[in-house]
């Protein structure tokens, strides 16, 4: 699994596989506060990526794969 979460911050860490969406769907939508951080992902479902468009949480951290963090952070934003 690589949601985790940690009071109000949802930790994204390594390999986001598309089984690991509803859990970080779940996850914020039991707290609107929740921040997503995303300093550990290495790759990202297609999946966990349209979770994250459609709920616009907010995020931080830069994740470790230079395409999520040129250009997908950047439509988060």
């Amino acid at each position: 699994m690589s949601v985790r979460v940690e009071g109000e911050v949802i930790l994204l860490v390594g390999r986001c596989q598309a089984e690991d969406a509803e859990a970080l769907l779940v996850a914020l939508q039991e707290s609107a506060a929740r921040i997503v951080d995303l300093a550990e992902v290495q790759r990202m479902h297609l999946a966990v990526a349209q979770v994250l468009l459609a709920v616009r949480p907010t995020v931080q951290g830069s994740p470790t794969n230079a395409f999520l963090a040129r250009y997908f952070v950047n439509l988060l934003q």
